[in-house]
This record gives structure tokens, C-alpha cells and sequence, in this order.
């Protein structure tokens, strides 16, 4: 069996594990990567990408029927399912070439297009290799999870995986989950002509500020979802050519709910993600897991000294864009050998519904609990902008988090509040002063005025609701020439 040893293993070619490849072979050492399926991972083949390319088509069909509001012929749009998966296809055919094998190997990569796992703690065989290497670093994401629902495996379910082969639109799709993918797929859906029904079996969007997750959930409804969340699922069958959900009674106190059934002609399980752990063989390497996902300390590190764990599998956030930071931290680790370590404080993370919903840092409850009564909430609504007057796009709000003067979290509903989340994730990231917020100027009028809008809702009650600064004024006022 072929030997070969590297300076550092990459076990997985997702948006984490390719950052590593790339930025290590690229300042010098010797990489090898792995990759089992398809180059790019879940981002590019099955996440981020195609979902966002369907609500970008989903998008397109809305603005046909808003057009009346803007002088513009209003009509109904004509969809073609199979060509918006086209379309997705086509998106995801254009980024790949970046993510390829080759544009790797022309890095200086040693790429295998095989599964690995571990024969012992500095050792990982991939199909008829042998690797052998001084760092190690796991980066094989994520999968669905599918919740063990009575019947839920007699019928057929599509999930974030295997959505995108579907070229026949869903009459009435059913989605099981409430959280950023059901919800997002939903809208999408119904945008794009399908009756859609989201089945939740605790709060929707439940890990969101309340106020920012209801506003969401308003506008999902009012694109012609149907969310039922707090009901607890009980069975799942087949009638015919129809999925059959039942539900069970109540489960929540502020909601008795009744035994119902909802049938649709497709179901869509989005109740999360699991990490990709299962053919790792962890043991060998000595590797230790909690709640099904590697431990690792702060700087990312295994129970295995030499072994990394980045991205959906180390249990410090399921986003392509955490997966890229951890691989900026194990690269300063791992090839220089310098003390680096993760934060947490300043991660952005965003629901790409519309409006949107984009968190950055603390929320303002969570702030609450660590803070106390030490916490001060600035606020501006979008109604108040006169961009978004222009564009019609009033509905939502910023919501800034302060502590002792620094923004400790944002929590935005917008049209593009992802975009606007980048503003305060450098703000948290590099823990400036609302004083400096303010001291922004923004082109007018833009959508990014807001940021210098929420600074100025901070100052405005200490200087236009302050006796001393009014003394103060009125005073140099009388004494000016």
C-alpha cells in the first residue's frame, strides 16, 4: 500500500478544509487533501449556493407581482421549475472551477479523491493510500438530520441534499423544521407557486431575538405559507400519491393544541444538521467526542495534540463562513506554530428569508443575562430611511446591543440585512466605541446609513435630553461674541 507523509492532512474539501489546503501549500508546506465526494462540499454542492441561486429565481417571480406599487405593469409570473433548477445548477457550475481538483493541484496540493479514516493517532488511509502526516486537520461538515419520526423513513423526503435534483415543482410541499432552511426554502417555494406548510415542533426561528423572528415570520406567512410551530409530530405515511403528517395533542403550555393532519405531495426534512463523523474512525486516533461532535479546545485542537477539528464538526457554529475563520486560526497554528485562539463574540450569522434577519454577536436577551441591567438598546426602523422609502422596503429595524459604550451585538430585519451585518461584525470584531459608529458618513441616501443612524439614537437622549448639555449650551451661548 502506497505511503505518503505531509506536513498537513486535510480530511474534507469544503469551504474550511480548502481554505487550510490552499493557504498551506501556498506559504510552503507540504498538503495533502481528501475528499470522498464532490469538491466544494456542502456550500457549494447542496448549502449556500444552490439555495441562494432559488431564492435569487424566487425573488425574480416576486418582483412581477409588485410591480403595480412602482408604475410598472403588474402580472403574474410564469414559472418554469425545471429551468430555475437549471438556473441553480448553471450558478453552481460557474463557482466550482474554484473549488476544483485541478485549480488545487495546480496549488501545489496532493488531492485523493477518497474517504479516510484514521489508523492511528498521526496515521489516516484513503483507498489504497496510507497517509501519514505532522498535522491533521477534520473538515467533513455536516449532514442532515432526520428526526426519528414513526413512518418517516416508509416514505420518500427530500432534504438540503437532495433538493436540487427535483425538476417538477411541488404542488403543495410540506417541510418539516421551522429554523433558517425550512423557512427560507419556504418563502422560496411559495414565491415560486407552491402551497407550502412548515411544521415546527418548538418556537420557529426560536433561536432568534423574539421581536426580530416574529417580524420574519409575519412576512413568511404573508407570502402564502402556512407555519405551524409548537406541534409535536407524530406519524408520517404514504396515501396514494400524498405524504400524510399527523400530529399529536398539545405539548405546549401556552398552546393546547388539537391533534391535526396536513397533507402535501412533497416533504422537505430541514431539522438540522449533524457533523460527518461516521467513517472517521476516531477512535484509532485517540480523538474525543461530546453530543456528537469532536471536542476541541480554543485553539481548535483535539484530545489528539497533532489533529484540528474546523467548521460543522468542531460545534462552534454551523456556517460556511465560521469554517473559513477556523481555518485562518489553525493555519496560524499549525505552520507557524503561534498561540491562536477562536472568538465567538463577534460571528455574524443571517436567515435569508425576506426581510432578512442577520445577528451578529448578542442578542439583546442574552446581553441581559450577561450584563444585567448594565445593557443600553439603541434602535432605528427602516421606515425612517429614505432609501428604503424609495425602494419601498420599510419593514424591519436595527437593533443594537451596547455595553459600557461598545456594541455588543446587532440584531437586524431588512431587505439585505446579511449585507448590513458586515458593518457591525467589524464593529464587534475589533470592539469599537459607539463614538466611533457615529463618526461614519455614509453616502446619501443608501441602505448603509442606518449603522450611523442606530449610533445616533444611542447619543440622542444624552444630548438632546440632558439639562447639563442645555445649561452648557445656553451658557457658551450667552458668552460667544
Amino acid at each position: 500500500m502506497p505511503r505518503i507523509a505531509c506536513d498537513i492532512l486535510v480530511i474534507g474539501a469544503g469551504s474550511g478544509g480548502l481554505s487550510v489546503a490552499a493557504g498551506a501549500s501556498q506559504m510552503g508546506a507540504k498538503v495533502v487533501l481528501l475528499e470522498g465526494g464532490e469538491m466544494g462540499g456542502d456550500c457549494l454542492n447542496t448549502g449556500c449556493v444552490p439555495s441562494k441561486a432559488l431564492i435569487a429565481a424566487a425573488a425574480m417571480a416576486q418582483a412581477q407581482r409588485q410591480g403595480a406599487a412602482f408604475g410598472v405593469g403588474q402580472g403574474a409570473p410564469q414559472v418554469d421549475y425545471a429551468a430555475v433548477q437549471a438556473h441553480v445548477a448553471q450558478v453552481i457550475a460557474t463557482i466550482a472551477p474554484v473549488d476544483s481538483q485541478e485549480r488545487f493541484e495546480s496549488l501545489g496540493v496532493t488531492v485523493l479523491r477518497h474517504w479516510g479514516h484514521f489508523i492511528s493517532p498521526t496515521e489516516v488511509e484513503a483507498g489504497d493510500h496510507v497517509i501519514r502526516a505532522r498535522r491533521i486537520v477534520i473538515a467533513t461538515g455536516s449532514t442532515p438530520f432526520i428526526p426519528p419520526v414513526p413512518g418517516l423513513g416508509t416514505v420518500p423526503y427530500l432534504t438540503s441534499d437532495t433538493l436540487w435534483s427535483l425538476t417538477e415543482r411541488p404542488r403543495h410541499l410540506l417541510i418539516l423544521g421551522g429554523g433558517p432552511i425550512g423557512l427560507e426554502m419556504a418563502q422560496a417555494h411559495a414565491r415560486l407557486g407552491s402551497e407550502v406548510t412548515v411544521i415546527e415542533t418548538a418556537h420557529a426561528l426560536g433561536r432568534d431575538d423574539p421581536e426580530a423572528a416574529q417580524a420574519v415570520l409575519a412576512a413568511v406567512r404573508a407570502s402564502g405559507v402556512t407555519i405551524q410551530d409548537r406541534t409535536p409530530l407524530k406519524s408520517v405515511a404514504q396515501d396514494g400519491d400524498e405524504i400524510v403528517i399527523h400530529t399529536g395533542d398539545g405539548g405546549f403550555r401556552e398552546a393546547a393544541l388539537a391533534a391535526r393532519t396536513f397533507r402535501g405531495s412533497h416533504l422537505l426534512v430541514a431539522t438540522g444538521r449533524r457533523p460527518a463523523l461516521r467513517r472517521l474512525n476516531l477512535g484509532a486516533a485517540g480523538i474525543e467526542t461530546y453530543n456528537e461532535e469532536i471536542r476541541v479546545d480554543d485553539s481548535l485542537r483535539t484530545s489528539n495534540r497533532r489533529v484540528y477539528a474546523i467548521g460543522d464538526v468542531a460545534g462552534k457554529g454551523h456556517f460556511t463562513h465560521v469554517a473559513g475563520y477556523h481555518a485562518g486560526v489553525v493555519i496560524r497554528s499549525a505552520l507557524f506554530g503561534l498561540p491562536s485562539k477562536i472568538r465567538t463574540d463577534h460571528i455574524p450569522r443571517a436567515t435569508y428569508t425576506d426581510p432578512e434577519l442577520a445577528q451578529i454577536g448578542l442578542t439583546e436577551a442574552e446581553a441581559r443575562i450577561r450584563f444585567g441591567d448594565r445593557v443600553e438598546v439603541a434602535r432605528f426602523d427602516l421606515k425612517h430611511n429614505d432609501r428604503a422609502v424609495a425602494q419601498r422596503r420599510t419593514d424591519g429595524f436595527i437593533k443594537a446591543v451596547v455595553h459600557k459604550g461598545r456594541p455588543v451585538g446587532a440584531t437586524i430585519v431588512a431587505c439585505d440585512a446579511g449585507e448590513h451585518a458586515n458593518f457591525w461584525a467589524l464593529a464587534l470584531a475589533n470592539k469599537l466605541k459607539m463614538s466611533q459608529i457615529s463618526a461614519t458618513i455614509s453616502p446619501y441616501p443608501t441602505m448603509g446609513e442606518m449603522g450611523k443612524r442606530v449610533a445616533g439614537a444611542y447619543f440622542s437622549p444624552r444630548l438632546f435630553d440632558s439639562r447639563t448639555v442645555k445649561t452648557v449650551v445656553g451658557l457658551v451661548q450667552r458668552w460667544l461674541p
